[in-house]
């Protein structure tokens, strides 16, 4: 395995690890818009780490843009770049690939993107995944449409440029009725901020407001990192437009149920954001007081696998009283490398990010809390370290259930066949990472540390949780088309 240069070095601790698409963020209505983008992306970050952008106009020298490789903090905290953002309306975007090119993204694809139309220019920043941009794509090829990027998103912009409609936020309108899947979209024109989410509601969208600016933004951790209050979600097919520090809003779609991404509350949102008016690291503790009472087991110590298993960790801990601790540490430093590094150091694997505290592990019967299995590799790995330690026992219970499903959705997903829990049963998958045990919180239990009482509702469940369930409350076209296979009766 070669390593490109830029790739992140951490990458071979997580993997195994399921990674949002992107965060997205804007500001209207304050002077050097782009600054305040530019800390909304920092707190983001956890969100994409690949590259970012940022688009601002200003009256004067009309729009510009920058669009770097890496973290927000290694390129949009420089005056020289910053200079070349001027103006009151900014929008930008910290990306991971999901649609698009892998691995090596192409600079092209690092959003927001822009397009200069006959009635103005826009630009748009999603978060989501179209489930029918092959085919859109494909139809807006033979229709003459070229397109830049590899990005499913660039669909939008060549959608808006065929409208007919007489100003931008009906063109977005038009764009948007057409496209299948997951979408929250924030976008510009020469004087409005505009943000809009799919009717299902499946990915996040908050607006804030600091004196006479508006922010529209993916989670509610990025208006406390400028002292921005939180006014409100940007409801399930919602479309709100600011211009002039009013806002306007209106229902574009034709209602539908709401189905909120379920994976936000286990893993992608930052532990101290708010979401459906519940703290997201009180849900994540709320997981491990359930995960105790569905598997308990005896043991000595409860330890995280740090950073995403810690808020279920102390759950599980305070739930069935059995002493908490940090028994593996994290090396929040690693950063990026642009040196490749030797075969020696690859195989290091998970103990470059992850070193065990063998004091506090020595003769413990350990219970290990994670977020998720997804391939497996990673869990394997940190088992050997904790059983290398001394451990007397390892036991895995995991804050969320098996993921046997591929998400569509916004979600960078191995194939089916690469999921563990796609092909073994709970024993299996224990045997095969060799753990004395391994539990998976239910589903119901999930629900239930989301604030559903009664659990899931098979008839008419509150959120996605498809990556889970099998069951996807949007046909992923493209993929049907190349062949994927839905969930059947049986299974």
């Amino acid at each position: 395995m070669t390593l490109l240069p830029g790739t992140p070095f951490d990458c071979f601790a997580d993997g195994d690890k399921l990674k949002e698409e992107c965060g997205i963020f804007g500001a209207i209505g304050l002077t050097d818009a782009a600054n305040f983008v530019a800390l909304g992306l920092h707190a983001l970050q956890h969100r994409g780490q690949e590259a970012g952008g940022i688009v601002s106009h200003d009256p004067v020298e009309g729009f510009n843009s920058a669009r770097r490789f890496g973290y927000v903090r290694d390129n949009f905290t420089r005056a020289d770049v910053m200079a070349t953002l001027p103006g009151s309306l900014a929008i930008g975007h910290v990306r991971y690939s999901t649609a698009g090119s892998k691995g090596a993204t192409a600079i092209r694809d690092v959003q927001p993107f822009f397009g200069e139309f006959a009635i103005g220019g826009c630009a748009i920043a999603h978060n989501g995944n179209l489930t029918n941009a092959a085919r859109l794509r494909k139809d807006l090829i033979e229709r003459g449409a070229i397109f830049q990027s590899s990005s499913d998103s660039e669909c939008i912009i060549h959608l808006m440029a065929r409208s007919m409609q007489k100003t931008q936020a009906e063109r977005l309108k038009d764009a948007l009725r057409l496209v299948e899947g997951a979408f929250s979209v924030i976008a510009m024109t020469r004087t409005k901020l505009m943000g809009v989410r799919d009717p299902l509601g499946v990915r996040p969208l908050v607006l804030g407001r600091l004196g006479d600016g508006w922010f529209l933004a993916s989670e509610t951790c990025a208006l406390d990192i400028i002292g921005a209050e939180f006014i409100r979600e940007i409801e399930p097919g919602e479309m709100v437009v600011i211009e002039d520090g009013v806002l306007q809003s209106s229902r574009p779609f034709a209602p539908a149920k709401s189905r909120f991404c379920i994976f936000e509350q286990v893993y992608f949102s930052r532990p101290d954001s708010i979401i459906g008016g519940r703290s997201v690291y009180e849900t994540r503790r709320q997981i491990g007081v359930e995960l105790a009472r569905e598997a308990p087991i005896e043991a000595d110590l409860v330890c995280p696998v740090p950073d995403s298993g810690t808020p279920a960790a102390i759950g599980y801990a305070a739930e069935s009283g059995i002493q908490f601790g940090l028994g593996i540490t994290r090396n929040q430093y690693m950063g990026r490398t642009f040196i490749e590094p030797t075969e020696q150091i690859r195989n290091m694997g998970v103990r470059l990010k992850l070193n065990v505290n063998k004091s506090l592990i020595r003769g413990k019967r350990v219970i290990l809390v994670d977020d998720s299995v997804v391939r497996g590799t990673t869990s394997r790995k940190i088992k050997d370290m904790i059983l290398d330690a001394g451990a007397a026992e390892v036991h895995f219970r995991i804050a969320s259930p098996p993921t046997a499903w591929p998400c569509f959705y916004g979600v960078d997903t191995p194939e089916r066949s690469k999921l563990l829990a796609a092909t073994m049963t709970e024993d299996q998958m224990r045997d095969w990472i060799g753990v004395d045990s391994l539990k998976f919180i239910s589903l119901d239990g999930l629900y239930r540390a989301a604030g559903e009482a009664q659990g899931r509702d098979p008839a008419a469940p509150r959120y996605c949780d498809a990556c889970f369930s099998g069951e996807y409350p949007i046909a992923p076209a493209d993929k049907l088309d190349q062949g994927f296979e839905m969930k059947t009766a049986a299974e």
